[in-house]
């Protein structure tokens, strides 16, 4: 979730604030987030066509680890800049996770957060409402964008062991080679947000404060 500001003739910025807390989190994974989300999503240069004229997309991350963090202050906040994330060691269903697309909350698993994973680029998408693509066979179509899961079908060179056949253990997209795109820039549509004085709000308030999985018991039906 974030804002989206007209600030020129020629610049469109998109503004979020990453805070994390939870037992695993820290200020340089923090750090670390911010600064993967930022390169990941300005890395295309992209640019869109909006109200006549052609605008250059920009994207300003800011973070910070709030390890005092209360409930409450998830519940009620009312600032769509802020994005919430609860970092742990362990995950219920040992993945990272936002709470829907276009969000301004979820879960991650630290092990998923090492440097270069593209983990927290690829949620960020999901908070500014992007989903799965539902063609998840990439073979011959080259570089995966950001927004392809776990399991898709890729060339050899983009996946986790390139000796494996397609769809075998090691033979599915190594999240490494993910990158964001013109294409992921432009299914934001931008051009359909609702701007009031050049500005306007993407994604939208999810307010879920999570406790350490560790301390819940799902149980089984």
């Amino acid at each position: 979730m974030g804002t989206v500001e007209v600030q020129t003739s020629s610049i469109i910025c998109i503004s979020s604030h990453i805070i994390t807390y939870g037992n695993a989190a820290s200020a340089e994974i923090t750090k670390q987030i911010r600064d993967e989300i930022e390169a990941m999503w300005n890395e295309p240069s992209a640019s869109i066509f909006f109200n006549n004229n052609s605008y250059k997309v920009q994207f300003k991350i800011t973070a910070a680890y709030n390890p005092a963090i209360e409930p409450e202050e998830i519940l009620a906040n009312d600032n769509p800049v802020n994005n919430y994330f609860r970092i742990e060691e362990f995950a219920h269903g040992n993945i990272s996770f936002v709470d829907g697309l276009g969000c301004n909350t979820g879960y991650f698993k630290l092990e998923n957060l090492y440097k270069g994973s593209t983990t927290a680029a690829h949620e960020y998408g999901h908070t500014l409402g992007l989903e799965h693509p539902s063609d998840m066979d990439l073979r011959g179509k080259g570089t995966p964008g950001i927004m392809y899961p776990r399991g898709t079908l890729v060339d050899p060179v983009f996946q986790y062991d390139p000796a494996q056949p397609a769809g075998a253990k090691g033979g599915t997209m190594h999240p490494m080679f993910r990158k964001v795109t013109q294409e992921d820039i432009d299914l934001l549509q931008i051009h359909r947000l609702d701007f009031i004085n050049n500005t306007s709000i993407i994604g939208d308030f999810s307010s879920v404060w999570h406790p350490d999985h560790k301390d819940i018991d799902i149980g089984f039906a």
